[in-house]
């Protein structure tokens, strides 16, 4: 998608705010504390609370649709109040206090519940902090900004799998006693917000009542901003929950303990190539870099539905990461570069509520065929999708530049 990259073509990374980098770090270390347990969680689920996988399947995508609902209303509200850094911080900290949920579950539907609350969390931090760096972060580096922040958020999201390998060694497979640890880096998350995120004093609010996105506002996006929408749902049907990554592994045959270096893995790959995206998506523009991620995942896809062995599960998992890595970020600078400057939150509320039910939409199915038929017809479903995607982008791009 085109758009305006600016005057600095060389310092790029250099250019990012301090608060972007701090909104970083607030990310890696409540990743780490989420993926301790998300990590292990779906084994949890089959193996020690007697779930199926399409249990498995709902629950995770019962928990992203929540967190896309409540990034609506957070993010509209973000906008009304002109204060972003308030509604992060509820998030991370509510996020924080429902840890102890997870080792005290006994039930599937009690880690439902802590997963939905958990996800609310989320939602409500998500588009607020999303909108924070698109209002601080000059637009010729937004791609950079984005990859930076998603870097480093990945960087949690492999430390805590890792840590969780080293927990279940030491506690002989204990979960529960694992899943305690997950306190500690959740409540640094939430004291670095505290104290290091800042926020620019001439953020925009708008004064109004009622229902937090209203007809006239919707109105005032313009047509790209809705492309982009569309876009999104493409790759999020095309993407189910990476849960069935660590099942795919359990049925090749990994022992539990090694279970989380699965999205180890996966997010080392996702952590190298988030930025470097994100500055090439500023350099080439958006689309060019999303339709390589498109790509990575149909081959992701095809490894993990017909390369046997544990082989296969590292090439495909590997796949899945360069996929994250060059869409994520740049999906998220792509809403920023067409959301008018005031309605940024609301933007990405609306983003994350529609590509949230077509990811919901996506793991329902995924659990369904994982019962029914098998990890192959998952996955190959899969690659149906991402070919689907990379037709209707290529298209798309055709048909509108």
């Amino acid at each position: 998608m085109s758009h305006d990259t600016g005057k600095i073509p060389s310092a790029t990374w250099r250019s990012v705010p301090a608060t972007v980098w701090t909104l970083g770090f607030v990310s890696l270390l409540m990743d780490v504390s989420s993926e301790l347990i998300h990590s292990l969680l779906p084994v949890f689920l089959t193996s020690v609370v007697g779930a199926s996988a399409a249990d498995v399947g709902l629950i995770e995508g019962i928990a992203e649709a929540t967190a896309a609902v409540a990034k609506v209303f957070s993010g509209a509200f973000s906008d009304r109040i002109g204060k972003r850094k308030l509604l992060v911080g509820l998030g991370y900290g509510l996020s924080a206090v429902t840890k102890p949920i997870f080792p005290l579950a006994g039930t599937a539907w009690e880690v439902l519940a802590a997963r939905f609350v958990d996800r609310v969390g989320k939602g409500i931090r998500d588009a607020p902090r999303d909108a924070l760096i698109a209002d601080i972060t000059p637009p010729a580096v937004r791609g950079a900004g984005y990859g930076i922040r998603q870097a480093l958020d990945t960087v949690g999201a492999f430390v805590g799998p890792l840590s969780a390998v080293a927990l279940m060694t030491l506690y002989a497979g204990n979960f529960r006693a694992v899943f305690w640890w997950a306190l500690l880096p959740a409540s640094l998350a939430v004291l670095l917000i505290v104290i290091g995120v800042r926020e620019p004093a001439g953020t925009r609010a708008t004064a109004r009542r009622g229902w937090p996105v209203r007809k006239e506002e919707l109105k005032r996006m313009p047509a790209a901003f809705w492309v982009v929408i569309a876009i999104g749902v493409v790759f999020a049907l095309a993407r189910f929950s990476e849960a069935f990554l660590l099942l795919k592994a359990q049925a090749e045959g990994l022992a539990l303990a090694l279970i989380p270096l699965v999205l180890v893995w996966m997010n080392l790959v996702y952590a190298i190539t988030a930025t470097p995206a994100g500055i090439l998506s500023d350099k080439i523009g958006r689309v060019y870099v999303l339709l390589c991620g498109l790509g990575a995942l149909l081959v992701a896809d095809l490894a993990l539905a017909f390369i046997p062995g544990l082989g296969g599960v590292v090439i495909g998992v590997g796949l899945w990461g360069l996929y994250l890595g060059f869409s994520q970020g740049s999906l998220s600078a792509l809403v920023a570069d067409t959301a008018p400057e005031d309605l940024r939150g609301t933007a990405f509320g609306l983003f994350n509520l529609v590509t949230g039910g077509a990811l919901l939409a996506a793991s329902v199915v995924a659990g369904w065929l994982w019962s029914e038929f098998g990890p192959t017809a998952t996955f190959s479903a899969g690659a149906v999708f991402s070919g689907l995607a990379i037709l209707i982008v290529a298209v798309g791009i055709k048909a509108r530049y």
